[in-house]
């Protein structure tokens, strides 16, 4: 499975950048001769540097395998981020307690929560009220057309920062653009080759209802939106129950949760007669080793797409 063709010119630009983001050493203190942009996630570290390109210095705290549910702010992050000229951070309660930490920072420095700037029919409503900041599913990520939108928010705040570069950032936002209408097109393609019975996908926690939406995908998971959310026996056994009915193929463990629950299901499966293998791990709320391919947003996306489709076509 490869991507099309086209997007291959634009290709070599793109990993560049991120590559040199991923190796980017966050405990160094870049110099000032750029303005230094200081991301939450490694996906939106990934995105600020494929579309500034060498116009600003790139750090994300939150390196692979990192659960942004429950990350708390070190001392070293709190200096980069009293540091930063601007601050990307997902929103939507994706960062946790450390939401409040970045919203106090606004009041001070420019902050950008990409999230609560994406037009709410856009977004997946929870179980929670309306008003509650638990409102909306933060894993914006895994539709790829909906990180177009995130990948144009931030181009036109980085725009605004190094007003000199704008052009240049406009143009490389464009290029970048075109790669992920790529991704997103090859998704849907894909996809399409598992049988639609068996398009039904089982993880550690409920983080892939965008990608479910947009490709066409049942999303089941034992653990709530957020991995700060309780599961009981019940969980567990509801989720056994439709695996076993629906003789489902695989299910999925995530890199940035511990795979022992989700175990445990495989185990109680395999007592009511039914045998399910954990399909593959799936890059989650994080991004892959940096370097490698799964390191950048491109890379993990397709990463995670092949892993679905190899287990349950």
């Amino acid at each position: 499975m490869r991507l099309p063709a086209f997007i291959i010119p634009y290709l070599f630009v793109a990993t560049t950048f991120s590559l040199a983001f991923s190796c980017n050493n966050p405990s160094e203190s870049p110099s000032r001769d750029k303005p230094l942009v200081v991301t939450t996630t490694g996906m939106l570290g990934d995105a600020a540097a494929n579309i500034a390109g060498s116009y600003v210095h790139v750090v994300s705290l939150m390196g692979p395998g990192v659960d942004p549910h429950l990350y708390k702010a070190t001392q070293s992050d709190l200096d980069k981020l009293s540091r930063a000229d601007l601050i990307i951070y997902n929103g939507l309660t994706l960062e946790g307690k450390m939401e409040e930490v970045l919203e106090k920072l606004s009041q001070t420095k420019k902050v950008l929560a990409v999230g609560n700037q994406l037009d709410p029919s856009l977004l997946i409503r929870t179980s929670a009220p309306q008003d509650s900041k638990f409102a909306y599913d933060p894993h914006i990520w895994f539709d790829v057309s909906l990180w177009i939108k995130v990948v144009e928010v931030i181009s036109g705040t980085l725009q605004e920062l190094v007003p000199a570069h704008a052009p240049q950032v406009e143009s490389q936002t464009t290029n970048y653009v075109k790669m992920l209408e790529a991704l997103h097109t090859w998704t849907l393609e894909q996809i399409s080759t598992i049988p639609p019975e068996q398009r039904i996908l089982i993880t550690s926690h409920d983080a892939f209802h965008y990608f479910g939406r947009a490709y066409g995908v049942e999303v089941h998971a034992l653990q709530g939106i957020s991995t700060a959310s309780d599961f009981g026996l019940q969980d567990i056994t509801q989720l056994i129950q439709l695996i076993v009915e629906r003789k489902v193929k695989a299910v999925f463990i995530e890199t940035s949760v511990a795979p022992r629950s989700l175990e445990a299901v495989v185990e109680g499966c395999r007592k009511m007669g039914h045998s399910v293998k954990i399909g593959g791990t799936l890059y989650s709320d994080a991004l892959g080793e940096p370097g490698t391919p799964e390191g950048t947003y491109i890379g993990m996306v397709q990463a995670n797409v092949q892993t679905i489709v190899n287990s349950l076509k």
